[in-house]
């Protein structure tokens, strides 16, 4: 249980222990910092501790955005600062120099609080607060006024209100978010965890992906209608989760991946309901996942290149956008047309209820292809034009952080073979055209795609250009990928991946084919998801071993090409499968291992606001 303690002097009336203890607080009461130091110090030391003025006057809600949030080791309001384990020594430390103070009358008894966030320093989170009050009356008038300002201010509706996310798509925000977040407030009174709920949003979303298998009308609107309730759900948990400030490592890492899952098991399930009427729309599903993940590869990647970076936000498109966002409609246009998870799930549940699934695919892959153009090429012009405003050419490297070269690099997913090559042609000239490392793996990819689409079954033409491949993509990370637009080598790899999985599936055409193709990328593409996240975390890439065990993207590329050219169709089928319940065994063991043993470490809680998906 987290301590606190109160300092100074007791006010009559006052609910300040009780909101405390209501948060889940411990309270003992000190009187003087040297006795704060010596209550801190018989606290177990892998306990939160907070120190609070006994005269602090607020909002509860203001205490638990300043006391209990699990992201930051160190935290204040004025009048409360808080420690996880991790800063309790700069606490003891900065309370000890507090105590000091006050023996040569530097600091009076009751202010220790702020004399001690004063020391902590600029590693101290300070939460926004907005309306809601935090504060520490001098005298009896301002402590009057302080109360009628909280009498003033309804902070439940705030913790409610805020509780939504700050940046989502029109849908969730107009026709989710305004009673979504009242079942978030419901499920944290009744004490529901949002891991809870994020684990019932994947099972709905799985009845939702079995409903559309049953390739029956009633089937695909329940489909339609579960997916939706998914979604409500999806939003609810990161809902609860500001709501009730329960952020953890864990639920971030469930609430992305299950993301994931939900939506690539509905494409199956159409899929397999479409079987059912006769109708084969497998090559659509797996086009869908391709396309789907290349766009959240193309974000990460420019997200991850410019992590850090003032020249990201510079240059006349950063300027034009800046510009378009000033005017209300085209900030809701443009997060529509981007088809966030929101708009896409929507659109999905209508179309499944309404119409077929070679429909809802041919729709959901036209509008995923029109987002793409968009959002890639705005990305392109942004990193172009940057160079306009401080960046000469020759010094792209050093205007990316060595994290930013280092997350590219690992975002690759370069295995054995390709840093095998990398190793010998490292020495390449590092002017353009070998400057940039997209010219490099650009080629290769789109050879590969080409030979695999335009060689029939069982040809060698692949195998060739896999070859290729491989040494294209190990000579583009020879060197850091520090260009204008080497962000965008991860997904050309990724692209050239899926898309020769694909397509050497649907020339073998055989049943089973393409279904087993779609359960290898989508256990590869959980792989690469996996490595985005540890990256958001700051917990580094995926072992070394295991991108070994797979192969790396072009181990496996050229491994896939070989099975089609030795093998005929039926065994080409029963190879993929092979290949894809073993790359699957191999990341889920790891990533879930790697996960839940963070977890039970206390790594730092993250909550990621970022992009929609």
């Amino acid at each position: 249980m987290p301590t606190a303690i109160l300092t100074g002097q007791p006010v009559p009336g006052s609910s300040l222990e009780g909101d405390l203890r209501s948060l889940g607080f411990d309270v003992r009461a000190a009187v003087d910092a040297a006795d704060a130091e010596t209550l801190l110090a018989a606290v177990p030391a892998d306990q939160r501790v907070a120190v609070v003025d006994a005269r602090f006057v607020g909002h509860v809600h203001a205490l638990r955005l300043g006391l209990t949030d699990p992201r930051f080791e160190a935290a204040a309001i004025p009048g409360a600062v808080t420690a996880r384990p991790a800063a309790r020594p700069a606490l003891a430390g900065a309370l000890r120099t507090a105590s000091s103070d006050a023996s040569n009358g530097s600091v009076v008894v009751g202010i220790v609080t702020d004399r001690v966030a004063e020391l902590l320093g600029t590693g101290l989170h300070r939460p926004e607060l907005g309306e809601l009050v935090a504060a520490v009356p001098r005298d009896p008038q301002a402590r009057n006024e302080a109360r009628q300002a909280v009498d003033a201010v309804d902070d439940e509706a705030i913790r409610l209100r805020t509780a939504v996310k700050s940046r989502d798509g029109f849908f969730t925000t107009y026709c989710v978010s305004p009673y979504s977040r009242h079942l978030a407030r419901w499920c944290a009174r009744r004490g529901l965890t949002p891991n809870q709920v994020t684990t019932a949003s994947l099972v709905t979303a799985l009845i939702a992906a079995g409903c559309a298998a049953t390739g029956t009308r009633g089937g695909f609107v329940a489909a339609g209608l579960l997916l939706l309730l998914s979604f409500v759900l999806d939003c609810a948990d990161g809902q609860l989760a500001r709501y009730s400030l329960q952020y953890s490592t864990l639920g971030a890492w469930l609430d992305a991946t299950f993301d994931r899952a939900k939506e690539y098991a509905y494409y199956a399930g159409l899929a397999l309901g479409a079987a059912r009427g006769g109708d084969d729309v497998w090559a659509l599903a797996l086009g869908a996942m391709v396309l789907q993940t290349c766009r959240h590869v193309v974000d990460f990647s420019f997200n991850e290149a410019n992590a850090g970076s003032a020249a990201a936000a510079t240059g006349p498109t950063a300027a034009l956008s800046g510009k378009l966002d000033s005017v209300g409609w085209t900030v809701w246009l443009r997060r529509m047309i981007v088809l966030p998870i929101g708009e896409r799930w929507a659109m999905i549940a209508v179309l499944t209820a309404l119409t077929t699934p070679r429909t809802t695919f041919c729709v959901l892959l036209i509008g995923c292809a029109f987002a793409a153009c968009y959002t890639t090429a705005g990305r392109v012009l942004r990193s172009v034009t940057r160079r306009a405003v401080g960046v000469p050419p020759g010094v792209q490297r050093r205007g990316r952080s060595d994290r930013a070269v280092r997350a590219l690099a690992d975002l690759t997913d370069s295995g054995p073979l390709a840093r095998a090559c990398a190793a010998l042609l490292g020495r390449l000239p590092a002017r353009p055209p070998f400057g940039s490392r997209l010219l490099i793996a650009l080629p290769g990819a789109v050879l590969l795609v080409v030979a695999a689409r335009t060689s029939g079954h069982g040809s060698w033409w692949p195998v060739l250009a896999a070859a290729l491949y491989v040494l294209t993509s190990g000579a583009a990370v020879a060197r850091p990928l520090g260009g204008a637009l080497d962000w965008l080598v991860p997904p050309v790899l990724r692209a050239a991946e899926y898309g020769t999985v694909l397509i050497l599936a649907a020339e073998a055409e055989v049943n089973g084919a393409l279904p087993a193709a779609f359960g290898l990328v989508a256990a590869v593409a959980y792989h690469h998801y996996d490595t985005v996240y540890r990256i958001r975390g700051d917990a580094g890439a995926p072992p070394h071993w295991l991108v070994r065990a797979i192969g790396g993207h072009e181990g496996r590329t050229l491994l896939v090409t070989v099975l089609a050219a030795l093998l005929a169709a039926e065994d080409f089928t029963v190879a993929l499968t092979a290949l894809a319940v073993a790359v699957a065994l191999l990341v889920l063991f790891e990533s879930i291992r790697f996960w839940v043993t963070a977890h039970r470490r206390g790594a730092p809680a993250v909550h990621d606001e970022g992009e929609p998906a």
